[in-house]
């Protein structure tokens, strides 16, 4: 079955089934920014800035759910765990609608979260299962297409639903979204994972990969360094909405602007597909961090010493969430090829360990820097401009290593 399908090429219907399928993950966090402040002003009055943590406790719940998901398709099946992902992420968005307190909201979050790694792990492996070479290469570029583009129209679509009907509006129609998604891929989509070739379940199995995968040197710096991009990235989408608000003046026009720094933010993966077989990984990767360090501590420095007008503050920050979210196209995927190429025989579970620790090292990161905004964009930009040098630090070994892959 997977033998014959590997050479067909994918359907229409197949593509946009598949980038409604990681739409989701992108709607569930950046179409919550505008919620922020209503959050903040219902459950939590008296300590506003903890309201990001909705954020923050999702990326919890995506990233505990990421190093089980993957190995739970391949004894069970790829259609039952997508299925069973979307009926917990349900759950947990429905119970988010309903909490009357910041901590159960919370909690429900994290429940989202663990559902929707699911679609994260199993889709790219119904993918694979289904097309190789050039039509998994098409498949899977469109799916990123839409998981870069969808940050762009989120908020305005959270916008919209929150003044149509509050901020509670926002998860039920993730609820819906994530219902009408795990329908038609359980009415139109065949397991893509025969019996035959499944793996019994044996947690044994996993913790002895999992171990074999943090023996490594190399693993152990790129899931470090992926924690403190990771945790920047999330930093910022936790305080971006409140800096807009409160520092610029500008709440309203928010999703419009988060709009615009998302889309100019897609020359990221353009910059790295055109350059990185001419200046290879190390190169690429050296160069993101480096840039986005000078600019972090050089932005910081001006807004701390008042050396910029507040007009040019927002133009400057303006580009520099840009790049921040161009770093992640410039060093995430350059990382995970040179991780992975010394664990080709255990590749799955490397890249389920790798996610799933960066991101929950991602959630110790961003959840002390969000919640040290104090209205201004000095903490966040300063902790980037920390987080990016650190990063440095802990790459040094690699990027300078003749042995790992350029």
């Amino acid at each position: 079955m997977q033998g014959k399908a590997a050479n067909l090429r994918p359907t229409p219907a197949f593509l946009l089934m598949m980038a409604a399928l990681f739409a989701n993950l992108a709607f569930s966090t950046d179409a919550m920014l505008p919620a922020l402040p209503e959050i903040a002003a219902s459950l939590s009055p008296n300590a506003p800035n903890r309201a990001q943590l909705v954020i923050t406790s999702y990326v919890l719940g995506l990233g505990l759910g990421t190093v089980l998901m993957g190995p739970l398709s391949d004894s069970f099946g790829r259609k039952p765990v997508i299925l069973g992902g979307a009926v917990v992420f349900i759950i947990g968005a429905l119970a988010s609608a309903v909490s009357v307190g910041l901590e159960a909201l919370l909690l429900a979050r994290m429940v989202q979260g663990f559902g929707a790694a699911a679609a994260r792990v199993v889709g790219t492996a119904l993918i694979r299962d289904l097309y190789a070479g050039r039509a998994m290469a098409q498949v899977m570029s469109l799916v990123m297409t839409i998981f870069t583009l969808v940050p762009a129209i989120a908020p305005l679509v959270g916008q919209q639903i929150i003044a149509l009907g509050g901020w509670r509006s926002v998860f039920l129609f993730f609820a819906a979204f994530n219902a009408a998604t795990a329908l038609w891929i359980g009415l139109s989509q065949a397991e893509t994972l025969p019996i035959s070739t499944r793996r019994p379940w044996q947690a044994k199995a996993i913790f002895v990969s999992l171990r074999e995968v943090m023996a490594q040197s190399l693993v152990i710096r790129v899931i470090i360094a992926q924690a403190l991009i990771i945790g920047a990235l999330f930093a910022m989408l936790s305080s971006i909405q409140g800096i807009f608000d409160q520092y610029f003046g500008r709440g309203a026009q928010f999703p419009v602007w988060f709009a615009v720094i998302a889309l100019v933010s897609i020359i990221g993966p353009v910059l790295n597909a055109a350059l990185v077989q001419r200046l290879g990984m190390r190169t690429m990767v050296w160069a993101a961090l480096w840039t986005m360090a000078i600019l972090s501590a050089v932005l910081a420095l001006g807004i701390a010493a008042h050396l910029l007008p507040q007009a040019f503050q927002f133009a400057a920050f303006l580009v520099w969430a840009m790049g921040l979210f161009a770093v992640i196209s410039l060093t995430m995927g350059n990382l995970n090829t040179m991780a992975l190429e010394p664990l080709g025989h255990i590749a799955g579970m490397a890249a389920s360990a790798i996610s799933a620790l960066s991101t929950l090292g991602s959630v110790i990161i961003a959840v002390p820097v969000g919640l040290a905004f104090d209205g201004t964009p000095l903490p966040l930009v300063a902790c980037v401009a920390a987080l990016m040098g650190a990063g440095i630090l802990v790459l040094r070994v690699v990027i300078k290593s003749p042995d790992i892959a350029a």
